[in-house]
């Protein structure tokens, strides 16, 4: 077996023996820095090509003696399979997954270049550095340790590197549950973005937030239909005025509380860390109250204690002195599972009987057992290599290619983990400015991540 270490350089925790070497701890930073290099912008409307990236994973695979295959609905736009077979073929299989594509940046906004890769003052910058080539590159590290160790998982792994995830997912995790699903047989599980990282609450406290939760998508499309003409004559029929008055209601909608088990979980949780003494469970808890004495760790919970509805995008009329027949509006929804229901009812009153609403692109929310003997195994992992860091579960209020793989009774976890400095800001990294990674971060999450999948 090779040497061992940790990311921090000393030794394993006492009894584990672990195949990250330094070559692991190396290849985790390159292949982050160069996956970046490679750009896979998904601009949408199918304005992407991921099969770069999509090579080169695989071809880092096969050199650790896999057999990946290349898959595309569209030309250009590949997602990557392969299966690490276990030693108890009668264990469920487990799915490791993580997107190749990234959302754009101006290069003139950034201090680093996005697509350079650049490691700078222990710090990989770029686009993707965690949303979520840095989760790639540590599934191919670890990957690649454990061929250099002769190691295998307990269970069937199935590694997938997807296409498509920062737009509709229609080329990526839709098209291979569909169209692919044999690909994962024996999947009962999966893990993939946005869990598990350092979260700096206060008085020095560290939470690692598992997800367990998502909330659905619910892209929507707004449509006011009205009567056409001068812009100087009175028109009670004006299609923009009904599209705005709907708009604005929406905007200004005061969504009720309505706690999943996950959300109600991580309230329990985090108020017991705080000190703070009230019954999550009692008739007439005051969310609310709770998320306003939380400090920092507010941000955890309260996007996700409601449903919500934002308006993102408007389109009407072509002249300033003609009123159009029509206008149109996005809206950005989310709804919490168990509130589907509620957020069309509530879209039918708000819309009113002017303005005609469908759904522009929709997903199921997800709701995965936060005292499940997985959800146990990845917090251990996590707790090995920061004893002092607590795990909470988390509900993500966006949406992951996890919402695809349930499609084939997928549960799945958000667990990308990384350790990271107070001050770092890591939601702040998705999607935005100057996105980055510390390198010990990376480190860190090799060594929790080869732990639970061997583990698992």
């Amino acid at each position: 077996m090779a040497d061992v270490t940790t990311s921090s350089g000393g030794p394993v925790p006492p009894g584990e023996a672990t195949p990250v070497d330094r070559q692991a701890l190396d290849e985790v930073v390159a292949f982050t820095s160069e996956l970046i290099r490679i750009d896979t912008t998904n601009r949408g409307g199918g304005d992407c090509a991921e099969r770069p990236a999509a090579e080169y994973a695989a071809e880092r695979l096969a050199d650790a003696g896999l057999e990946p295959v290349l898959l595309e609905r569209t030309p250009g736009r590949a997602n990557v399979v392969a299966r690490i077979e276990g030693t108890d073929p009668g264990a469920d299989a487990l799915l490791v997954h993580g997107h190749l594509d990234v959302v754009p940046a101006e290069p003139s906004d950034w201090t680093v270049h996005p697509f350079s890769g650049e490691v700078r003052d222990g710090v990989v910058w770029g686009r993707g550095a965690v949303d979520m080539k840095n989760m790639d590159a540590m599934i191919l590290a670890v990957v690649r340790a454990w061929a250099r160790a002769g190691i295998r998982p307990r269970r069937d792994v199935v590694i997938a590197f997807t296409a498509d995830e920062e737009a509709s997912a229609e080329d990526g995790s839709g098209f291979l549950a569909d169209r692919h699903p044999s690909l994962f047989e024996g999947c009962t599980e999966g893990i993939s973005e946005s869990g598990a990282f350092t979260f700096h609450a206060r008085d020095g406290m560290r939470l690692y937030p598992i997800a367990a939760g998502e909330r659905g998508t619910a892209w929507l499309k707004l449509t006011a239909h009205g009567r056409a003409g001068h812009g100087s004559k009175v028109n009670r029929a004006n299609a923009v005025s009904r599209l705005a008055a709907a708009v604005a209601r929406i905007g200004d909608h005061p969504w009720p509380v309505r706690l999943t088990p996950t959300v109600r979980a991580a309230l329990a949780e985090l108020a017991r860390l705080h000190g703070i003494d009230t019954d999550v469970y009692a008739e007439g808890f005051d969310a609310d109250a709770l998320i306003a004495s939380l400090g920092p760790a507010a941000a955890l919970v309260e996007p996700v204690v409601r449903n919500s509805a934002n308006p993102t995008m408007l389109d009407a009329g072509y002249k300033i002195n003609v009123i159009p027949g029509h206008a149109t509006a996005y809206i950005d929804g989310r709804m919490l599972p168990g509130a589907e229901d509620e957020f069309q009812e509530t879209m039918d009153r708000l819309t009113g009987p002017d303005v005609e609403w469908e759904f522009h692109h929709r997903q199921v929310p997800l709701e995965a057992p936060a005292d499940s003997p997985t959800f146990r195994k990845l917090a251990a992992a996590v707790e090995r290599f920061d004893p002092d860091g607590h795990v909470v579960p988390y509900c993500m209020a966006g949406g992951t290619d996890a919402k695809q793989f349930s499609r084939l009774g997928i549960t799945g976890y958000g667990f990308s983990p990384l350790k990271l400095p107070p001050g770092y800001d890591y939601a702040a990294m998705f999607h935005g400015v100057d996105e980055r990674v510390p390198v010990e971060a990376l480190h860190f999450g090799v060594d929790v991540l080869d732990h639970y999948l061997r583990s698992a």
